[in-house]
């Protein structure tokens, strides 16, 4: 599994949707609580969240 080691996690994490990160936080804020491996989640997601957002305003832009 992706959470058994910070190699694994690492290695595995730009290959995952903002919706399968969002998941793996939040598992991992219910179970396990492992504040580095929440940061890691959390930035992730933070970063796939920010390109989603700022792809969703762009299109709203208008083009000179």
């Amino acid at each position: 599994m992706l959470l058994d080691s910070w190699r694994k996690l690492n290695e595995g994490l730009y290959a995952l949707s903002e919706d399968e990160v969002l998941t793996l936080l939040n598992e991992e804020r219910q179970k396990e609580r492992r504040v580095t491996v929440l940061e890691r989640l959390h930035q992730r997601y933070s970063a796939l969240r920010t390109v989603r957002e700022r792809m969703e305003i762009l299109n709203e832009a208008k083009r000179p």
